[in-house]
């Protein structure tokens, strides 16, 4: 197995886990940093067959990356494989000067802050510890380091929120100018003390979203910005001298390509093989630190289900997806046909050995619907 040009970090510290999450994050755990990190390398060292280098996107996740200890995060960094694009995901209220110039200073070329509102009382809600202006003055802090790749995650459909909520969310967003927006649902679990704590709200809230995403669109691709995936905006090439800022990494993952992940609850996908990281930090640890690989879930993919992912991923892009033998066979012709007539999907023959599919307009605000009836 080689071949793999994405690789994906989980850093799991917090400083505080939000009443929402599930991801697999740790509160606090100051003095574990290091040990973390170092395993995180070895477990690299473990896997780096299936890399090929230079990598094409390093993406550091959490939890909050950068509430890692300064040492340990620069350690991490500067022994990661080199990659053309470096993300680093961080919370408004971490990033000072110093963490800037770190991240900076290790060659890390895109920051993707977590904003999420910029509403006090949202916030609150979320359970955030940021507040507005704490994500204004990253973002400043970010260009003074010399920043020119910023991404802003924003949440809709958060209990409490109305729709001039939302314009005033994506007003502010705009105003500070970033190179992406990533605007998505708020997705809370069922069971989950937030689910608890605000059940009733989350159901009127449920009723909101289609208006509430057609509102993101809409406004976000007015001031200039491409819709290039379901949740996902970044400035047109026209208006960065011909850059292509979408994220890169996040591309592999909508292009089915193969990554791998390190880390505590880290998914991977090589080769036809899917392995997801056992979520427990000791047993991750331990096993790493006897040179083993850590406990795993393991998943072997057939060619249907490979067919039906590449499918499901690739038509939340704005991209033509190309039609090969086994994508054919993975459509239902009949919904294709159907959907084709009501100017849901085109297909097109670019040649005559190639064939491409994608949502039209249309289409794409009923994206998941349409795709999940498009399977045979």
């Amino acid at each position: 197995m080689s071949g793999v040009r994405h690789l994906y970090v989980h850093m799991p510290f917090c400083m505080h886990r939000c009443g929402y999450c599930d991801f697999v994050t740790l509160v606090g755990r100051d003095g574990e940093h290091r040990r973390y990190v170092d395993a995180l390398l070895a477990e690299l060292e473990l896997e780096r067959e299936v890399l090929s280098e230079p990598l094409e996107t390093v993406f550091l996740g959490g939890g909050t990356p950068t509430f890692t200890q300064p040492g340990a995060l620069t350690w991490l960094l500067n022994r990661l494989p080199a990659a053309r694009e470096v993300t680093v995901e961080a919370n408004p209220e971490t990033v000072t000067p110093e963490l800037a110039a770190l991240l900076r200073e290790a060659g890390v070329t895109r920051v993707s802050l977590g904003a999420q509102s910029f509403q006090p009382r949202l916030l609150e809600v979320l359970e955030r510890r940021a507040s507005p202006d704490d994500v204004r003055r990253a973002v400043h802090t970010l260009r003074d380091a010399g920043f020119g790749n910023i991404s802003l995650d924003l949440l809709y459909g958060v209990p409490g929120q109305s729709a001039a909520d939302l314009d005033h969310d994506l007003a502010e967003a705009l105003a500070l100018a970033p190179e992406h927006l990533s605007c998505y649902e708020l997705e809370a679990k069922p069971g989950t003390r937030f689910t608890h704590a605000w059940g009733s709200e989350l159901g009127r809230q449920a009723e909101a979203m289609e208006g509430y995403f057609e509102r993101v669109v809409e406004t976000l691709v007015g001031a200039g910005y491409r819709w290039y995936e379901t949740a996902n905006f970044c400035l047109s090439p026209e208006r960065t001298g011909g850059r292509d800022l979408r994220a890169q990494h996040n591309l592999g993952y909508w292009r089915a390509r193969d990554y791998l992940g390190l880390g505590v609850g880290a998914v991977s996908t090589v080769g036809g093989t899917r392995w997801r990281n056992a979520p427990g930090q000791s047993g991750y640890l331990g096993t790493i630190e006897h040179g083993e690989r850590p406990p795993r879930e393991i998943e072997l993919l057939d060619d249907e289900t490979r067919a039906r992912e590449r499918l499901m991923l690739g038509l939340r892009l704005d991209e033509p997806l190309a039609l090969d033998r086994s994508l054919e066979g993975a459509l239902d012709a009949a919904a294709l046909d159907r959907f084709t007539q009501e100017g849901l999907v085109d297909v097109v023959d670019v040649s005559s050995a190639v064939r491409v599919i994608r949502l039209t307009e249309r289409g794409r605000p009923l994206g998941g619907g349409v795709t999940a009836e498009l399977f045979a």
